[in-house]
């Protein structure tokens, strides 16, 4: 009797990085990583350059073909989101709706087509933030957007049988297992109570935190670490940047990375990238 043949499985792979300023990445040598990566879809954060500036690093680095949807902040410089992707992009959203956030460079939605379907993906750039300043404040506000279009983003692809990707800095650690040292860190901005519930919140929504469910228990792995003192040669990091999957697309995630640097010498940021890939069956 013939055997069936197994259905063929079918690889999708995205990668989000905080490149610390794209032009900088790409004189370390980030973008000829970003380049060997292969990735479906590119989410960036901290890109810090105008439309033509970056144009001009994507076609010095190959990746002049790469389908770019951008969003640079206001103020010449600063922050600037991205999403890149071999596939055309469409539905290109920007900011979340609020005046005092969407020229600042830190939400861009896209859609764009997939082999499990069309997904929604986001690049976010979260504030920094600094424990009872101002600062803060602004952080918790662009939060609480987050909670209202996270939401409504997962309303629109159970009604459209989509799915949602969210990636990029958040500047929250989760977890205690998320820091290295956690308990020097408690008050302070990015292991806040109420900066981590946060992200209590969207996992009660149903999204999966892929870095961590696909990344082992902890401690780590980390995706941050100062470039002062030796931080990054003891793994004295933080897990700041992460992916994030609705319910139907987190069930097709089979691994998380990150791409921690070699060494000191050999990083092209302060973080590193991390590298979430799925499969299905055909």
């Amino acid at each position: 009797m013939a055997r069936t043949a197994k259905p063929a499985a079918v690889g999708w792979n995205t990668v989000t990085a905080n490149v610390n300023g794209i032009r900088a990445a790409s004189r370390r040598g980030g973008l000829a990583w970003l380049a060997d990566s292969s990735a479906d879809v590119i989410c960036l954060q901290e890109v810090r350059a105008t439309h033509e500036q970056m144009h001009e690093v994507l076609v010095e680095a190959g990746l002049a073909h790469l389908h770019v949807s951008h969003s640079p902040a206001s103020a010449l410089g600063r922050s600037g989101v991205a999403v890149l992707s071999p596939q055309p992009q469409s539905a290109v959203r920007i900011g979340l709706g609020h005046a005092d956030f969407d020229e600042q460079g830190r939400w861009i939605e896209v859609d764009v087509p997939s082999p499990f379907g069309v997904v929604t993906v986001v690049s976010v750039y979260v504030h920094t933030g600094e424990a009872a300043t101002p600062k803060q404040d602004e952080k918790q506000s662009f939060l609480s957007e987050m909670d209202k279009r996270l939401a409504a983003l997962l309303a629109r692809a159970k009604r459209r049988g989509s799915h949602v990707l969210v990636s990029g800095d958040f500047n929250i650690a989760h977890h205690e297992v998320d820091i290295k040292n956690w308990k020097g860190n408690r008050g302070k901005a990015g292991f806040l109570p109420e900066e981590r519930e946060h992200l209590d919140r969207w996992a009660a929504l149903g999204f999966d935190d892929l870095g961590r469910s696909l990344g082992g228990p902890g401690p780590g792995p980390y995706t941050w670490w100062s470039w002062r003192g030796r931080g990054f040669d003891t793994d004295g990091g933080w897990r700041i940047d992460y992916t994030m999957a609705s319910p139907g697309l987190a069930q097709l995630a089979t691994s998380a990375e990150v791409g921690k640097a070699a060494t000191y010498a050999e990083r092209w940021s302060d973080h590193a990238p991390l590298t979430v890939r799925f499969n299905a069956a055909r």
